[in-house]
């Protein structure tokens, strides 16, 4: 059996972070050997890592079937040449080990033993070295991995072919991630930056001085609610791509959060721009209000269901949220009629508004469709995908709707807190 038949189980092992040094065998691997499985990197104590392409399965009390990594290393003191870190695909119920000295821990799909230790070798050191080298082998110098030796749960886009993050043992190799090349970089940062721009913005609103507003309190808590929708958009968005490969479990309640997000957006989009251009008719902006909550409180719902997240329900996905924002067609159009168009266009910043769903839902039809990416397989897997398109649309989309909103604050602010006979603005 030679090295390039355990290619791709290696791979889904994701052991990059060690030098593969040569084979049991002592034969030395070529660069080009090399090439497909790791990118280099330096263990605790001068470890070094050695390939058993076979194993008497009795003799380690492994199963057959698998493949066994080994790592001999050494302190700075002493060399354990019989000491060995052996990392292996387990199963969902691990096999016992029937020695009772052995060292099991498990990080995310691994087994993890030491055995056959040395004179001396205390558990004490055990319990030291054992995370020491897990962790640098996991977090150290971890490398992208392609599409098709993804877990089932990581595989959501199958035209991106190239550069995903392997599964990561712990939440602070997943933040480290976001300084890392991969396909998932241009969705962190478009959402992080995003989601910073908007909490500095929302401040520096929420802080102005209160003889800029009609009622200082009311158009504070209506803005401040769009303003705490995009903030938890955007963070929710940022925080489930930087962390959704820790594990399924984890990637699962964040999916979760990221899709209630975009109805909070959605929801707090709504508030301010209803408060306003219906400023003299309050019942029904009440109205269109608690139609658009027990809406946007649906979307949420429909959301918490496992199977909201899969990639065949992609497209539904996109409907959902979609339908949540044509919902504001009929409030619009009641505006419309009760103002007249001019009216609705100048003073009600129908314009921008419908510069904003345009921008939405072209973010929402790109997603759905995997455009570009599909057209160009493997050509936009680290840049401008649907789905970093999406995210820079999206913020787009909230900025443009901020800007109506301000106009609507200022005509306000200009007219006084006075309406007309006939309930118009």
């Amino acid at each position: 059996m030679n090295l390039e038949t355990h290619t791709e189980s290696l791979l889904k092992l994701q052991t990059a972070g060690c030098k593969l040094v040569e084979l049991i065998t002592g034969e030395k691997l070529s660069d080009a050997s090399l090439a497909p499985l790791c990118v280099g990197g330096v263990l605790p104590y001068q470890a070094s890592l050695y390939l058993f392409t076979s194993l008497d399965p009795d003799a380690v009390h492994l199963t057959p079937t698998l493949h066994t990594l080994v790592i001999t290393y050494c302190t700075r003191k002493h060399t354990y040449t019989h000491t060995h870190l052996v990392l292996r695909a387990s199963s969902k119920q691990p096999a016992a080990e029937p020695h009772e000295e052995h060292l099991n821990l498990i990080r995310n799909d691994f087994h993890i033993n030491i055995f056959h230790q040395p004179p001396g070798f205390s558990s004490q050191l055990q319990m030291f070295l054992c995370p020491l080298l897990t962790n640098q082998v996991w977090e150290g110098r971890w490398r992208v991995i392609p599409h098709d030796v993804l877990p089932d749960w990581l595989k959501d886009n199958d035209f991106l072919l190239h550069g995903h993050r392997p599964p990561m043992p712990s939440f602070r190799a997943c933040f480290k991630s976001i300084f890392r090349i991969h396909t998932e970089t241009g969705n962190i940062w478009t959402h992080l930056l995003g989601c910073l721009f908007f909490l500095c913005l929302g401040l520096m609103y929420m802080f102005r001085p209160n003889m800029s507003f009609v009622a200082p309190v009311q158009e504070k808590v209506v803005i401040g609610m769009f303003f705490l929708g995009a903030i938890l958009c955007l963070s929710f968005s940022w925080l489930f791509h930087t962390v959704y490969c820790h594990s399924e479990g984890v990637s699962r309640v964040f999916s979760k959060l990221d899709y209630s997000g975009i109805a909070f957006l959605i929801m707090g989009s709504f508030v301010p721009w209803l408060y306003y251009s219906f400023y003299c008719s309050p019942q029904p902006c009440f109205i269109y209000l608690i139609v658009v909550c027990t809406l946007g409180l649906a979307a949420i719902t429909v959301s918490q269901c496992d199977f909201f997240a899969t990639p065949q329900y992609r497209g539904v996905r996109a409907g959902v949220f979609v339908g949540l924002g044509l919902s504001g067609v009929v409030p619009t159009l009641h505006f419309v009629i009760s103002e007249g168009l001019i009216k609705a266009t100048t003073i009600g910043q129908m314009g921008w508004l419908l510069l904003m769903a345009t921008l939405y839902i072209t973010g929402a039809c790109l997603y759905a469709a995997r455009i570009p990416e599909r057209f160009f397989p493997g050509k936009c897997d680290i840049w401008f995908h649907s789905h970093q398109l999406f995210h820079i649309l999206v913020v787009a989309g909230a900025f443009v709707h901020f800007h109506g909103v301000s106009n609507l604050q200022e005509f306000r602010y200009t007219a006084g807190a006075g309406c007309a006979e006939d309930g118009t603005l």
